[in-house]
């Protein structure tokens, strides 16, 4: 394997055929040593919790496959920690598009002129453009369509595929007692097919979720959804 790219969460290699491998690591975005799914600096380091999200991506990844929704998905190797992909096409340099339910974090901080913190959002889903120098600004379909980074046929059907996903993500918590505050989720094209794909990870390191008004942390998000591990 080469190493392509190293992120703040995983790290990223080429294989020899048209699939790259995801190197999950135990770091996880926030500021001043808290958790932050929408922070865009790694804010502390977590034993396991690099495990722990790739057991909950090889879940939910199959859930979606189950309800034929199109991921870069091949297969996951606890083990070694890692997961293979299909190559993906970024839009731009990367875009994040964001499913709320509740009115907490950067939308709050945002909005709270207009809204209270908690506050019940039916789905509202936004697009921020990775770019840390930037603070990762939010971007309208008519923004992203103009900057030639994608369409509006596709910004639609991103929006689409985002409420699905979410929702099912969100189901799958509610039968658990769990609560999903808020999701991060990203997009790309299968590099053979070009069509549009879910493509990063779904774990506890990109959503926000509560119990009984009680944030729960990635692992112990794992071990209510899932269970502990043998």
């Amino acid at each position: 394997m080469k190493l392509i790219y190293q992120g703040k969460t995983k790290d990223v290699y080429r294989l020899d055929n048209e699939n790259v491998v995801l190197k999950f690591k135990d770091d996880v975005t926030g500021e001043d040593g808290v958790f932050d799914p929408g922070a865009n600096t790694v804010g502390l380091t977590i034993e396991g919790v690099g495990k722990t999200g790739l057991r909950m991506t090889e879940f939910f990844f199959q859930k979606l496959k189950e309800a034929g929704i199109p991921t870069h998905f091949v297969e996951a190797d606890l083990d070694e920690v890692t997961m293979t992909v299909k190559d993906a096409a970024m839009f731009g340099n990367g875009l994040e598009v964001i499913c709320r339910y509740r009115a907490v974090g950067s939308f709050y901080r945002r909005f709270g002129a207009y809204c209270e913190e908690g506050q019940p959002l039916d789905g509202f889903v936004e697009v921020t453009l990775k770019d840390d120098e930037r603070q990762d600004p939010p971007i309208s379909g008519d923004g992203l369509a103009q900057l030639n980074i994608m369409s509006k046929d596709s910004y639609q059907a991103i929006k689409q595929l985002t409420r699905t996903i979410s929702d099912i993500v969100k189901l799958e918590l509610a039968n658990k007692g769990l609560e999903l505050y808020d999701i991060k989720l990203e997009f790309g094209r299968d590099q053979r097919t070009d069509d549009i794909m879910l493509i990063d990870e779904i774990s506890g390191g990109n959503m926000r979720v509560y119990k009984n008004d009680k944030y729960v942390t990635p692992l112990e998000l794992e071990q209510l959804l899932l269970g502990k591990m043998n």
